[in-house]
């Protein structure tokens, strides 16, 4: 098995990670303090060609695959948690579900101005009652000539209030069930669509968690997603590249914590030497670097399985579960050896710290991936 990237995937990683030192570092702390939505980043990602990773190059998008959107996630979310979060919602959850589901004159209409970044796109699933039971969802569609009219409320959506376009799951037969759930593209400037309640969160508070609402909506019957009725499985396939897009957050985030750590332990002295001298820092570092590396080396894993075709549902939980825990010990650790320092605002680990702790709850908490996991190994034994 050959664990070196390709020449063009190295290069691809070496190009965003100084995209990511130069631009997204200088106005990551802003964000975070003001609460400010990451526009400008999220703007200068699109020039990188950022936004269209998801999208093939005959729509305008750049067509890096999973496993090279994979390698660019870890590098933004390294400098910005915030702006990686934007960019994998627009890619893995928005921009897939219209390349994989979406019909030719939707992709025509949409797909390049979400290339350019021009139009953003969300994913709203969970709502006040629907949560990690996302069957249970209550929003619903009803058909009426050429349209639906979609009515109802989604909670936690990521940048609901910022998209321009968002995939949204509604229930279109009461009596269905799971099966009874379709996928609709819809457009934030048609009537009918408003954002409400704006959380006030731990982290990332460079990308907004609002209250979407649905109000009369009519929304075209060509902008259904696959099949009426069948938006279910739509969700569950979209989520688990979200997850491959999770855990790659879960890397990046972990890696600033390990490079912050080994430079405030090379630079700190107590008793005469750098902390670094000492065997319970360089467990903590050797704890964090073993676990990063694992996880990287699983979301390849799920990537690479992906732009292959294959199966690769269990391993995008695998993926998921061990990068969101490791972004979690890993920024524990940062802080912890970077003492009262790492507890205050002048360094970036107190940030990472609140980061990290979502990457165990959303698209999929840690006891969900679990029961993901362990459900696909009974299956198979």
């Amino acid at each position: 098995m050959d664990f070196e990237l390709p020449e063009e995937l190295v290069l691809l990683q070496e190009a965003a990670r100084d995209f990511a030192d130069k631009v997204l570092v200088p106005r990551a702390a802003k964000s975070d303090a003001d609460e400010e939505f990451v526009a400008e980043q999220a703007q200068l990602c699109a020039e990188q060609g950022f936004m269209g990773m998801s999208i093939p190059e005959a729509y305008g998008g750049t067509a890096l695959g999973s496993l090279g959107s994979a390698i660019v996630l870890m590098e933004v979310n390294r400098a910005c948690a915030s702006t990686g979060v934007t960019l994998s919602v627009h890619n893995s959850l928005a921009s897939e579900a219209l390349v994989r589901f979406g019909s030719e004159e939707l992709k025509q209409r949409y797909l390049p101005r979400m290339a350019t970044g021009e139009l953003l796109g969300a994913y709203a699933l969970s709502e006040a009652g629907s949560g990690s039971d996302a069957g249970s969802l209550a929003c619903r569609a009803t058909r009426v000539g050429e349209n639906w009219v979609l009515d109802g409320t989604k909670l936690w959506i990521t940048h609901g209030d910022q998209a321009d376009v968002i995939v949204v799951f509604a229930r279109t037969d009461p009596l269905g069930g799971t099966r009874g759930v379709t996928a609709f593209l819809i457009e934030t400037a048609w009537p009918g669509f408003s954002s409400g309640k704006k959380e006030k969160k731990m982290g990332l508070k460079g990308s907004p968690t609002v209250e979407i609402r649905f109000d009369q909506m009519r929304v075209p019957a060509a902008n259904v997603l696959g099949e009426v009725n069948r938006g279910f499985p739509i969700a569950m396939s979209i989520l688990d590249t979200g997850r491959i897009g999770i855990a790659s957050q879960g890397v990046g985030i972990s890696q600033a914590c390990l490079e912050a750590s080994i430079k405030y332990a090379k630079e700190r002295e107590q008793f005469g030497e750098p902390i670094a001298a000492f065997g319970a820092i360089q467990e903590k570092i050797a704890e964090m670097a073993t676990w990063i590396d694992s996880s990287r080396l699983l979301t390849y894993r799920a990537a690479t399985l992906k732009d292959a075709g294959k199966p690769h549902g269990r391993e995008a939980s695998m993926a998921k579960l061990s990068a969101s825990r490791c972004s979690n010990y890993c920024a524990k650790e940062a802080v912890q050896i970077h003492g009262g320092a790492g507890y205050t605002r002048e360094f970036a680990v107190e940030r990472h710290f609140r980061d990290a702790r979502v990457t165990e709850i959303y698209e999929g908490t840690t006891e969900i991936q679990k029961i993901v996991i362990a459900r696909s190994y009974l299956k198979d034994a």
